[in-house]
């Protein structure tokens, strides 16, 4: 299929807030459960066209440490649609690899074995990562991460002037992917929402006002294209950008 995407410049990393689901369902007359059942929906199609494109990390906002202050009988429901949507086949039919972040000791603990099955069943799958933030917020893992690092350095095993941004990043939950090239909202909010706050220290963002159960295929390779056609400086100038891409091809 030809998406007019440049397959030499695909993210590698792709870090996305699903966000609308409730707003998509009220606009139809529904239950909010129903828009995040058909978010699940989208999540099937965005999982395989990642795949198809080479996207190595897929991470998913899923339910952040403030979504525990929603009312109980929604909580519930997206608690039985994490159990019922990874009975899906999805990660083995994509070769995909399934790994959750979060405070997974706060969910209930069918969700919890549910999940760590899940880790163990697809360990083996090499296409592409999908990374699942449960129970999950940016301030939480920072917080976490100063507390065994500062225990690491109350033990005697590292001392307080070795501590760097790389020591950082190794005691997060992402330890294990590289950062997010791009970060893509859903539902016409233009916030962050306390979502890997370190990692997205110079990732491209990408806001648009579709909401998440309608984001399919060519929204996604809207939001890739506008990352394509950015230049990404890292706190560089424009010049200097350029040189070294032009020294690079010489």
């Amino acid at each position: 299929m030809d998406c007019g995407l440049d397959m030499t410049r695909i993210p590698r990393h792709i870090a996305i807030i699903m966000d609308g689901n409730g707003r998509w369902a009220a606009a139809r007359g529904m239950e909010r459960s129903f828009g995040h059942k058909e978010g699940v929906e989208a999540v099937r199609r965005i999982t395989s066209e990642c795949t198809r494109l080479g996207v190595d990390y897929l991470t998913l906002y899923t339910f952040s440490t403030e979504n525990w202050n929603r009312p109980d009988d929604e909580i519930a429901a997206l608690m039985g649609l994490v159990l019922t949507s990874l009975e899906d086949e999805i990660f083995m039919k994509n070769d995909v690899r399934f790994r959750v972040i979060g405070d997974i000791d706060r969910l209930p603990e069918a969700v919890r074995n549910k999940l760590r099955e899940t880790e163990e069943h697809t360990a083996n799958n090499k296409t592409m990562t999908m990374v699942v933030a449960l129970s999950y917020s940016a301030k939480w893992e920072i917080t976490n991460a100063a507390k065994k690092i500062a225990q690491e350095v109350k033990e005697g095993t590292l001392q307080a002037e070795e501590i760097c941004e790389e020591t950082i990043s190794r005691h997060l939950t992402t330890y294990f992917m590289p950062d997010p090239e791009l970060l893509i909202r859903t539902g016409g909010e233009l916030r962050i929402s306390n979502y890997l706050l370190w990692q997205i220290a110079y990732s491209e963002l990408y806001f648009c006002d579709t909401f998440w159960p309608d984001f399919n295929e060519e929204e996604l390779h809207k939001a890739i294209r506008s990352y394509q056609n950015r230049q990404r400086r890292f706190g560089k100038t424009e010049e200097q950008v350029e040189n070294e891409s032009e020294a690079s091809q010489q």
